[in-house]
């Protein structure tokens, strides 16, 4: 059995090819990077078959022969955006991805209408903020979706999303549907604005995993594979966000379970036993690919900031003569972090590429800053890198807690993990929780979406049951911080809020 998972993240492409149990037979990826365009992050949806066709080329090139058929696919990308096309499928506007923090007003007046929170990066903020702008391009609009959901409609002509992604275009009900009673209430609200639309109807149809998602049709197949050796007619799961994707491939689909993903941005998800009972603006509700509801902590950046000091570092060593060797020196001074103080220096930061709403700030503004006795030398500096990148989802922990929401353990995945247990201490030190890493947890979203996909081959248990079976005979490591790891964090945390408002007032400049 031969099934092939793609991901569109927000640096890689990634393709990742598997046999039945999900081993990895051989992987392929292409480099791409977000751009602003009139000052809004977009991406380029032309590289994205480019991105495509070279991720599948080199996945080919790796497994050593060539593939006329495949027995499933699926399409995972950036969670959340905006992606408007017409009657003919025109692109009506620059996709807008999960970044942008331009909504503010949208997102505030929905979170109110709704009495539920709407973050400003999910398409109904973005499509109401450009109806509050009175943007030409609204009046075209017939049908929105996210990245995952338009590249499937491209290979598949469904226009389908899996119910994680569709939980960051509009809210989802208990029947795992958009809200019809939010719908109501949000075509009225257009109707003052002289739109007769009826909203869901430009929505992509919700489905959950292990439901067929349609089959690769012909153009589909030429659009991955132009030489035309790829065979249309095999199956397609729900396209997925790279949260449900984060979820599967650490096994997070339990109520009290968490997935932490840190890489380019953070998310911290947390599996709901039962509804909160408020709504905040620094909670997001969204589902897992099954359709339970989580809960979702999100920062804009995470360790992009710490890749620029270590850049810089690398600088230094370069004008000293020698040869710097970034994949040596990550390891290097993620442990050097173990020798910082009680206090952290007294040093504290904030790595804010872009805006971070948990922080109420609206646009980038990275900061350093230090205590007048403040003990600035090199292991409590990146002390205080490992801790600020990820400090930002404390501030939507303090209100989880609040809720009485437990978390009995947190898998973690990403780049920020790459160094074994530093990245885990950290973690555990905020949530208060043990932290897991699973030997295959670097597969990513990719090897996420192509477990889901033979899933939908082989659904006749439920998805936690599958997972748990599949995982059952992976290696881990689990961390759980002790006292001291606790009372560094503490300290930190307190000196990371006592300067938020320096913060929010730099990113005013």
């Amino acid at each position: 059995m031969r099934v092939l998972g793609i991901e569109l993240g927000s640096t890689r492409i990634k393709a990742v090819l598997t046999d039945e149990n999900a081993k990895v037979l051989a992987q392929g990826g292409y480099d791409w990077e977000n751009i602003l365009v009139d000052g809004l992050w977009s991406y380029d949806l032309d590289e994205v078959w480019v991105g495509f066709q070279q991720s599948y080329k080199k996945l080919v090139e790796n497994y050593g022969q060539p593939i006329e058929k495949l027995d499933a696919i699926g399409i995972s990308a950036m969670m959340h955006g905006y992606i408007a096309t017409d009657d003919k499928d025109k692109l009506l506007a620059p996709y807008r991805t999960w970044r942008n923090t331009n909504a503010q007003k949208a997102s505030e007046e929905l979170s109110e209408l709704f009495k539920f929170h709407v973050p400003m990066r999910w398409s109904v903020s973005q499509y109401y903020q450009s109806v509050l702008e009175g943007l030409g391009h609204v009046k075209d609009v017939k049908h929105l979706n996210t990245l995952s959901g338009y590249v499937h409609y491209c290979l598949t002509g469904k226009r389908v999303l899996g119910i994680n992604d569709a939980s960051g275009m509009f809210p989802i009900d208990d029947n795992k549907q958009y809200d019809k009673t939010m719908l109501n209430k949000f075509n009225t609200r257009l109707k003052d604005f002289g739109l007769n639309v009826n909203f869901v109807d430009l929505l992509p149809d919700v489905l959950v995993a292990g439901e067929n998602a349609g089959y690769l049709t012909e153009q589909g197949a030429k659009l991955l594979d132009p030489s035309g050796t790829l065979q249309p007619g095999c199956p397609l799961c729900p396209p997925e966000g790279d949260m449900g994707t984060g979820m599967i491939c650490t096994n997070c689909v339990e109520p009290k379970t968490a997935n932490m993903s840190l890489g380019t941005s953070a998310n911290l998800t947390v599996v709901l036993e039962k509804n909160m009972k408020n709504y905040y603006p620094e909670i997001d509700v969204i589902q897992t690919p099954s359709g339970a509801a989580a809960a979702l902590v999100h920062t804009n950046t995470c360790t992009s900031v710490i890749d620029n000091w270590v850049n810089l570092f690398c600088e230094v060593i370069e004008l000293s003569g020698a040869k710097a060797d970034k994949g040596k020196l990550f390891p290097l001074l993620f442990n050097k972090a173990l020798e910082s103080d009680e206090n952290v220096g007294n040093l504290s930061g904030y790595n804010f590429l872009a805006g971070e709403p948990l922080a109420k700030t609206y646009k980038g503004a990275p900061m350093v800053f230090s205590l007048q006795d403040g003990k600035m030398n090199l292991s409590n500096f990146m002390q205080m890198q490992i801790y600020s990148a990820i400090a930002s989802i404390s501030l939507g922990m303090d209100i989880l807690q609040s809720e009485n929401v437990k978390v009995d353990l947190v898998y973690g995945h990403g780049g920020y993990f790459k160094t074994p247990g530093i990245g885990q201490k950290a973690v555990s030190a905020l949530v208060n929780a043990p932290v897991t890493v699973m030997d295959n947890a670097g597969e990513g979203g990719a090897w996420g979406i192509a477990i889901l996909a033979l899933y939908m081959l082989d659904n006749n248990e439920t998805l936690s049951v599958y997972l748990n079976k599949l995982f059952s005979d992976v290696k881990r490591t689990t961390v759980n911080a002790d006292e001291k790891d606790r009372v560094k964090f503490n300290n930190f945390i307190n000196n990371y809020k006592a300067g938020l408002e320096a913060e929010r007032k730099l990113s005013k400049i």
